[in-house]
């Protein structure tokens, strides 16, 4: 593994004199860290441990921190960042008592202060104080029977020579050595040695102390990790060690690691990562296969689906372990799923892969390799050398050579890894443990990028659920809608749109985005979609609208909040009340191309305040005019201010032709920078060619209300010009439904009016919010009860609508033919 333990190897001694001679090569490191760290991998070699860490005080002395690790991840044995100093865990007691605790898997199952989630039962735990009382030792073995007597030894050994480094620290130790850094949570402030800025090829004096300006200097695609190590949450304590690539001038990006800690904020100062940067390919020749681990780790964090997960093991894997083939598949129910074959030609795979060859990749049974189910079902990585009696299917994979490493997460196992070699290849105990390390990895980066999808389906169908199938056709208009997922990430966000038909040829534009970007914020939206269009249907006016909504997204006692923006458009006469809560201003385009973005009055967002106030404001909208509501994922970025992106939606809506409005919106959605979801909602008003004719009574609760109201409809059918004897049916509805409103109701009643051709419609509205009932059956002796029939016997159709807190009962009549 390391030179230090081939120089080992070399003596012909007991493994605690091997050790012996480790300790005293080690001791001439000048570098603490590494000498750390070095020391913890010879636990791995010379004690067997699959895990081995080393655990130190916090500056309060209440918790032991893991400082330095070294092996398989901590993860795949439950073991903690942190283990509080007066808990009961195998660790403290460790450190309190000064005495080694030894516990076997029995002994660990029933401790009560320890917590393993593994998929492996027979795991043994070490905890030794160092040799300074200020921390200790923490080893981890999967052996049978846990740590032996040599083992043991070994350990204590180990344990006795450690000592428990703190990583140099801007203002702390005078001056900074040339490979530490010294970064400030709070501020994003950094002090680095001078070997530091020379790696990043920049002048000290042209230093300006940000972490930014280094990061800016990094490879992209290893920003995600790297980011995790430099924001890291101050509460989550450990060890930071990772790799990284810096940008050259010329030639290949140069490899760095990374080693560090994250003290804890005290009182008076702020949280601080302190470590060291080095030359990755200066350390020990060992550090590849780290690295390797690293570099796998890095790329499985930033995929998103199996697909990338399996490119990523690719890359990583083969041409390092100069393997002629790799094969990765998922294992569903009893089946094996290839998603990745690397060479991708069929020859290059066995007959059985060829035959099981249906569509883009291979499927086949378990049961048809049973090497690998035997595999799958013990749960560790194994390894056959040449000429190994495997079944054909196996063979042709790695005839020199076949390693297979099923892929557990969660206690299960997800699926499995084949790497194989042409010629015949030599496994050693290092590569053994990489390929160990590298199957938990992708396992669960197979767990979670399933989750991820199934989550992400689930979300994408709530989305299409929700969000309107067809827009409705609108009497002298044209309504337009897109949506556009954003591509920075697989989560569905909450921005939507809507379009409501209201009475007396009104219709109601809506568009909002709930905060966030997952399942709660797709589920609010449909909420508030769904009441919005409720409110609306009731009759109530743009700003009443609105502010219930307000009131329902308060009341659901959510942390999220949404952004809105509600118009009224009468189609008759062209005009549009205006209600915007916290959302970006409509834009629009006016018959002469010119554009303008409209000065609407806002409100704060929905689910703010209690008592908001959301103004109303009119705009005329002539005939040939273009409406465009749209959400801020089309007008802002983290590059784009909003005003200059709404700046150029005018211009492209300007510059559009508005006889095509579905073309007009791919236009505009083909600037969208992808980095947020985009709603965008276009409504072309035309002016309706048949305005209808109408006219309005409101009805005195007086003695003769009735009469009043049939002398009104009879003097306004004259009007307009109908024969007396078309309008005697529109004079019995009117004279019921009034009578109606006037005996089972209180409050003012209207009559209304419409003349559309040659449909009369009656329309009488009250404060009530009853709808009257047909009755089943009448008695001869009955006294009420049949106006609503004779109402249904005259009139075509007939009903009720919820109308500003009452309702309004319809009916038409025909007129003529």
């Amino acid at each position: 593994m390391a030179d230090v333990v081939t120089d080992g190897a070399a003596l012909r001694g007991t493994r605690r004199e091997r050790a012996e001679a480790a300790l005293d090569a080690l001791a001439a490191d000048p570098r603490t860290a590494h000498r750390t760290h070095r020391v913890l991998e010879q636990a791995l070699v010379l004690a067997g441990a699959a895990f081995a860490g080393l655990y130190t005080l916090s500056d309060d002395g209440t918790l032991l921190c893991l400082t330095e690790s070294a092996g398989l991840p901590r993860t795949m044995y439950g073991l903690r960042d942190t283990h509080p100093v007066a808990g009961r865990s195998p660790a403290a007691e460790a450190h309190r008592t000064g005495r080694p605790q030894w516990l076997g898997p029995g002994e660990l199952a029933g401790h009560p202060g320890a917590r393993r989630r593994t998929p492996f039962p027979d795991v043994s735990l070490a905890a030794l104080p160092v040799c300074d009382g200020a921390g200790l030792l923490l080893a981890v073995t999967e052996a049978p029977g846990g740590f032996d007597r040599e083992d043991r030894a070994c350990l204590e050994l180990l344990a006795a020579a450690t000592t428990t480094p703190v990583p140099a620290g801007p203002g702390e130790t005078g001056d900074l050595p040339a490979d530490a850094f010294g970064l400030a949570m709070d501020t994003g402030q950094v002090e680095v040695g001078d070997g530091i800025l020379e790696l990043f090829r920049i002048d000290r004096n042209a230093f300006d102390g940000r972490i930014e300006t280094l990061l800016a200097l990094t490879v992209p695609e290893d920003l995600p990790s790297l980011m995790s190590a430099v924001e890291a949450d101050p509460v989550s304590l450990g060890e930071r060690d990772l790799e990284f690539r810096v940008l050259q001038p010329s030639g290949p990006p140069k490899w760095l690691r990374l080693r560090g800690r994250l003290r804890p904020a005290g009182e008076g100062r702020p949280a601080r990562l302190v470590g060291t940067v080095a030359d990755a390919f200066t350390l020990r020749s060992d550090v590849t296969d780290v690295a390797r681990v690293q570099r796998l780790a890095a790329s499985l964090a930033t995929a998103g689906t199996v697909k990338e997960v399996s490119q990523a093991v690719v890359a990583t894997l083969r041409t390092p372990l100069q393997a002629d083939r790799i094969a990765l598949a998922e294992l569903e129910n009893d089946r094996l799923v290839v998603t990745v074959l690397d060479p991708p030609e069929p020859d290059a795979w066995p007959e059985l892969w060829r035959t099981e060859w249906r569509t883009e990749w291979p499927d086949a049974p378990v049961r048809s390799m049973p090497t690998l189910a035997a595999a799958l079902g013990e749960g560790r990585a194994q390894v056959w050398p040449a000429d190994s009696d495997l079944e054909p299917a196996l063979v042709g994979v790695g005839p020199g050579g076949l390693a297979v490493l099923p892929l557990p997460a969660d206690g299960r196992m997800t699926g499995a890894c084949l790497i194989g070699w042409d010629r015949p290849h030599d496994f050693g105990p290092d590569e053994s443990a990489l390929l160990t390390a590298c199957a938990g990895l992708i396992g669960q980066a197979l767990m979670r990028v399933r989750a991820f999808d199934a989550e992400h389906e689930l979300v994408g169908m709530l989305q299409r659920a929700v969000l309107p199938r067809r827009l409705p056709r609108l009497p002298g208009a044209v309504a337009v809608a897109r949506y556009l997922p954003t591509t920075a990430g697989l989560e569905v966000g909450g921005d939507w749109y809507d379009v409501i038909p209201l009475p007396d040829n009104h219709v109601a534009l809506v568009i909002g985005d709930v905060q966030g970007h997952n399942a709660g914020a797709a589920t609010l939206m449909g909420q508030m979609r769904t009441a919005l269009r409720a409110y609306a249907a009731e009759g109530h006016p743009p700003d009443v609208v609105v502010s219930h909504a307000n009131r329902l997204l308060l009341e659901m006692e959510t942390d999220l909040f949404a952004t809105c923006c509600y118009v009224d458009v009468d189609l008759e006469e062209g005009s549009a009340w205006f209600v915007r809560a916290g959302h970006v201003p409509p834009v629009l385009r006016l018959p002469d191309g010119s554009t303008q973005v409209v000065e609407v009055a806002g409100g704060p967002p929905l689910g703010v305040l209690v008592r908001a106030e959301f103004p109303m404001t009119p705009v005329r909208l002539p005939p040939g005019s273009l409406l465009a509501l749209t959400t801020d994922g089309l007008v802002e970025s983290a590059e784009t201010d909003i005003d200059v992106g709404l700046a150029r939606l005018a211009h492209e809506l300007g510059a559009a032709d508005p006889a095509r409005p579905g073309s007009v919106a791919d236009a505009l959605l083909g600037g969208a920078h992808r980095d947020d979801d985009v709603a965008l909602l276009l409504m072309r008003y035309d002016g309706m060619a048949v305005r209808p004719r109408r006219e309005s009574w409101t009805v005195w609760r007086v003695p003769e209300a009735a009469r009043h109201a049939r002398r009104f409809t009879l003097r306004t059918l004259r009007a307009w010009g109908l024969p007396a004897d078309a309008v005697d049916a529109v004079l019995l509805v009117v004279s019921e439904l009034v009578t109606n409103a006037l005996v089972h109701t209180t409050g003012p009643v209207r009559l209304d009016l419409t003349l559309v051709g040659s449909r009369c419609r009656v329309a009488v509205a009250d404060a009530s919010p009853r709808t009257p009932v047909k009755p089943t059956s009448l008695g001869w002796e009955a006294t009420g009860g049949r106006g609503i029939l004779l109402v249904e016997a005259v009139s075509t159709a007939w009903g009720t609508v919820p109308a500003g807190g009452g309702k309004q009962v319809w009916a038409d009549v025909m007129i003529g033919d």
